[in-house]
């Protein structure tokens, strides 16, 4: 095979690997950029969490992408979007946002959550970090708490629960809470 052969060939393949990437980066939905963490490395085993020590906060975004804005999380969600992202997703991608800022010292300005069929921009705000560790704070007074009322009204959620057996306020199952 002559040298030049074997220099189309890799070249070949490296075009067909940049093309596979960029391909699956579109589909996952991550901005331009580079990815600089990912929840798993490349054999599929959990990365090592970010950690905040200073806010007692741990997690793992699903990637942090390194783009000409800045870092940005992203969490990925399964499901089909809702109208407006759920508080829920909202104060988890803002938590994975304080971490990025306080593992690294650089404050994102943004992150994104992806669901199946859309994504949302969700800015880092000075309000919205301060929901955040508010709601810290009412977590952290819950565990400590001798008893927690439950905090929702979702039929369907409840009947879900793996402590449904067990619990004193289980919602009753009437069939109407899709």
């Amino acid at each position: 095979m002559s040298l030049g052969l074997v220099a189309l060939v890799l070249l070949l393949l490296g075009l067909a690997l940049r093309w596979w990437v960029r391909r699956d980066r579109a589909h996952i939905g991550l901005p331009a950029g580079r990815v600089i963490y990912a929840d798993t490395n490349n054999h599929g085993h959990p990365r090592d969490a970010l950690v905040s020590y200073h806010y007692g906060l741990s997690g793992r975004p699903d990637y942090v992408v390194k783009t000409r804005e800045g870092l940005v999380p992203v969490e990925i969600k399964t499901g089909q979007a809702p109208p407006r992202p759920h508080e829920g997703h909202v104060l988890q991608l803002v938590a994975y946002c304080l971490l990025v800022e306080e593992t690294t010292g650089q404050r994102p300005t943004h992150g994104l959550i992806r669901y199946a069929d859309r994504a949302f921009r969700v800015d880092y705000t000075p309000e919205l970090r301060a929901a955040l560790l508010q709601t810290l704070t009412w977590m952290r007074a819950d565990l400590v708490a001798a008893t927690v009322a439950r905090s929702h009204n979702q039929p369907a959620r409840c009947r879900r629960c793996g402590y449904r057996q067990v619990c004193g306020q289980a919602l009753p199952v009437n069939g109407n809470d899709q």
